[in-house]
């Protein structure tokens, strides 16, 4: 199913070398995010509803700020 999806790098990444460090990568569907972790591809993937999903982007702008 992860080769179907449209995968997306996050923007923020740990800045270590390569720039991979501490990066993901989100895959959105109708009613999924779907998240992987970017140096473990194959590694398995966690897919949350959008709202559960936006609830932790929120928390990590908290924060951040």
């Amino acid at each position: 199913m992860s080769d179907d999806l449209a995968w997306r790098k996050s923007s923020y990444t740990g800045g270590g070398s390569g720039g991979n460090d501490n990066c993901i990568e989100i895959a959105t569907t109708a009613h999924l995010a779907h998240v992987r972790d970017t140096k473990d591809r194959n590694g398995g993937l966690l897919p949350v509803s959008h709202g559960a999903f936006q609830a932790f982007l929120a928390t990590l702008k908290d924060q951040d700020a």
